[in-house]
């Protein structure tokens, strides 16, 4: 039969008593640092996909407005058309800017993206396409 103080020695030796709420403080610790990870790489994707959103939407405008016989006004006006149908929440109060300096024509979309962050401001979108303006020339001899 066992002694009783060899066993008491030996649940002693293996310090069960000193691990209560090691868990519960490592995730106390280590769970808000995940949180904030996880929204920052949310954050990072609306951004992301704002700003392609926006560029899409200019690189269509540029298409638009170096067709022949088109102006700076068509561009913008198909940029707004795109925006319309794929800007949704994720790119907001946008605007769209079209000018042509008779060579080429630029379109500039800019507006702000969506942010997860209660009481924060999105981040300020600007992107911009440029293309050549399509023109009859002369053959030359």
């Amino acid at each position: 039969m066992a002694r009783p103080e060899k066993l008491t020695i030996w649940w002693q030796g293996r310090r069960w008593r000193d691990d209560h709420g090691d868990t519960s403080l490592q995730m106390a610790i280590i769970f808000p640092l995940v949180l904030l990870a996880t929204v920052a790489v949310i954050q990072a994707s609306l951004w992301y996909y704002a700003r392609q959103i926006a560029l899409t939407a200019a690189r269509e405008g540029a298409s638009a407005a170096r067709t022949y016989q088109s102006s700076p006004a068509d561009g913008a006006a198909q940029a707004r058309n795109v925006l319309g149908r794929t800007a949704g929440d994720s790119l907001r109060g946008y605007s769209v800017a079209a000018s042509s300096d008779g060579q080429r024509v630029q379109v500039q979309v800019s507006g702000t993206a969506l942010s997860m962050i209660p009481g924060v401001p999105g981040l300020h979108i600007t992107q911009s396409a440029s293309a050549p303006v399509e023109r009859w020339t002369a053959p030359r001899e």
